[in-house]
């Protein structure tokens, strides 16, 4: 792992910042944005309606929780979670347990995932798949489709109110959905600004870590009943998955608990069967606050 120097003092989410957009410059430099964009046919709106690619908004926006079951072989936080995973099996084993959709983290040095991992999980799943990434360039878009996805990631912490509405707009005419992160009230009052996107509230701290499952606990009531709500980070098991039900939350995006388990399949199915009604948004939960 190559792990650009970086000055003192940087969070370390600067710091996979800082090697994100290093990575991306290489990338940029062996397949330029005109080569990438030959490579694809941007779709029309009715090209895009008929298009076989899954809808990840379509998929977990039902009336029960929805599991968004995640491939990531390490984190920042945790190290190690299943560094010799194979890609498409675990894939297919998350669609076996009923996820709606697969996450993959497709950072390299810090979560030691790939593009190649999203093309697998793409053509193994049969499921809508996520890129997972800190996208702070178009260029990271063109290379979602061009890989399979049927979603992006984008991070409100990482990115202007110019920035973020420029790649949400990007996503759309590419046929794309978009899955918008917050963590905190103001995040949350940017990302309502911008149209036609899921929410994600992400119970991590990105400059410090530290996990909360308050955090969707306390803004969800904020969302309007017409936005699809992510919870992500935090989920430990069913009953944290029932108490953010509680508060309107539509899926669950987990990592860690399906990976450290022997049987991912069997974890998923646990978490979402049977299934758990989408409850009314600013419904006040019940139960002790939960955390990694």
């Amino acid at each position: 792992m190559t792990v650009t120097a970086v000055p003192p003092g940087l969070s370390y989410l600067d710091r996979i910042v800082v090697d994100v957009r290093r990575r991306l410059e290489e990338r940029k430099r062996c397949s330029p944005l005109a080569m990438l964009q030959a490579r694809l046919e941007v779709p029309s709106p009715e090209e895009r309606s008929n298009e076989v690619r899954p809808s990840f908004l379509r998929a977990i926006a039902g009336p029960q929780v929805s599991l968004v079951a995640e491939v990531k072989r390490r984190s920042p936080s945790k190290g190690p979670l299943r560094p010799d995973l194979e890609t498409g099996r675990l894939a297919r084993e998350y669609a076996a347990g009923g996820a709606a959709a697969v996450s993959v983290l497709t950072e390299e040095d810090h979560f030691g995932g790939s593009l190649h991992d999203l093309q697998v999980a793409a053509s193994a799943a049969g499921l809508p798949v996520l890129r997972k990434d800190f996208i702070v360039d178009p260029y990271q878009v063109w290379e979602a489709r061009a890989c399979g996805a049927s979603a992006v990631l984008l991070i409100a912490r990482l990115l202007s109110d110019d920035e973020l509405s420029q790649l949400a707009q990007l996503a759309k005419a590419l046929g794309l959905d978009v899955l918008l992160e917050v963590h905190d009230a103001r995040e949350m009052e940017r990302a309502l600004r911008v149209p036609e996107v899921a929410i994600g509230i992400n119970n991590r701290d990105l400059e410090s870590f530290q996990v909360s499952l308050q955090t969707t606990l306390r803004l969800a009531g904020g969302v309007p009943v017409d936005r699809v709500l992510v919870a992500e980070s935090g989920i430990r098991g069913r009953e944290d998955v029932e108490r953010v039900a509680q508060v309107g939350v539509n899926a669950v995006l987990v990592g860690e608990t399906l990976l450290r388990h022997t049987d991912p399949a069997a974890a998923a199915r646990a978490l979402v069967f049977p299934p758990v009604p989408v409850g009314s948004r600013g419904s006040v939960p019940t139960g002790g606050e939960g955390c990694l």
